[in-house]
């Protein structure tokens, strides 16, 4: 049962989607009955909360201060829904996870087959994004947990569990570059390459050791794309250059092969398990938290290198 009014839900919606329209599909309520309440809202409060703009509706600075404290009343609520949902022992509830593209596959979906048996009440939504936006979206609360790769130190971020995972050149099995056990970086300049592109936080990794090295790599094409990067791979196109994590599947199932980059100077991708230390968590989201930490834990999650 809704706590707020529906004036503050219907703008809080508002604010949130730009235009009555698009609060109105996320509601599924008529977009009529929103612009009454909004309109009723401003006489009640004696001052516009929104500019009418040709593109949509963007706060004024009355609007922008309801907007920060009705996000705060929301997530005080939410908070109290957790502390009463704890007192009464209750496991079920929606826990939302920010993940980068690159945990579509391999043992985060395992981890959530695993935990729909034996927690059914609980219901996992995760959120596909650019791992650029992921801390963001777990500082400002629209998620409960975030998954992300190279974390930036931040205000209220807290890292409950990490995993390196090298960085390394990606083939084809029967490629010659398979049989090595690792290699240096400056075997890219004897095959075509297909590099990685940003917003791929390994890019920049990447860039830093071409500089370094003081080598001028002719890339044979790249990508902003993992799912791209080893696609081109598989065409034989040339030879990708990816973190162990992002081909854990394909190197367990023998499609393509990881050889490790030796240089010292070439840092790992990290995958971190974040949460905003000062949210309230709920007992759903704790334990999946809990589940994802042993995970962390266990060696299965970290590929070995193609011998």
């Amino acid at each position: 049962m809704p706590v707020f009014s529906r004036f503050l839900r219907y703008f809080l919606a508002v604010a949130q989607h730009g235009s009555i329209r698009r609060a109105s599909e996320h509601l599924r309520i008529a977009a009529s009955a929103i612009d009454r309440q909004i309109l009723q809202g401003e006489e009640s409060l004696g001052t516009p909360l929104f500019e009418r703009l040709p593109t949509g509706l963007r706060l004024t600075a009355t609007g922008e201060l309801l907007y920060a404290h009705g996000k705060q009343w929301s997530r005080d609520l939410t908070n109290m829904c957790v502390q009463i949902e704890d007192m009464r022992g209750l496991r079920r509830g929606q826990v939302d996870i920010a993940v980068p593209d690159a945990l579509t596959r391999g043992f985060l979906p395992r981890l959530l087959r695993a935990m729909r048996t034996t927690h059914p009440g609980i219901t996992i939504c995760t959120h596909v994004l650019d791992n650029s936006r992921i801390q963001s979206t777990l500082i400002d609360g629209s998620v409960d947990v975030a998954l992300l790769l190279n974390p930036t130190h931040a205000r209220g971020l807290l890292v409950r569990a990490h995993k390196d995972f090298p960085l390394g050149f990606v083939c084809l099995p029967n490629h010659p570059v398979a049989e090595r056990k690792s290699a240096r970086f400056s075997l890219a300049m004897n095959y075509p390459m297909i590099m990685p592109e940003p917003p791929l936080a390994l890019h920049r990794q990447i860039e830093i050791l071409e500089i370094d090295s003081n080598l001028d790599i002719h890339a044979a094409a790249s990508s902003d794309n993992i799912q791209m990067i080893k696609s081109l791979v598989r065409e034989g196109i040339g030879i990708g250059i990816l973190s162990a994590l992002d081909v854990m599947e394909e190197v367990a199932r023998d499609e393509l092969a990881f050889i490790p980059i030796s240089n010292h100077d070439l840092a790992p991708l990290t995958l971190a398990l974040c949460v905003d230390h000062s949210r309230q968590l709920s007992g759903a989201a704790r334990l999946v938290i809990s589940e994802l930490e042993k995970e962390f834990l266990s060696p299965t999650t970290q590929p070995q290198p193609t011998t």
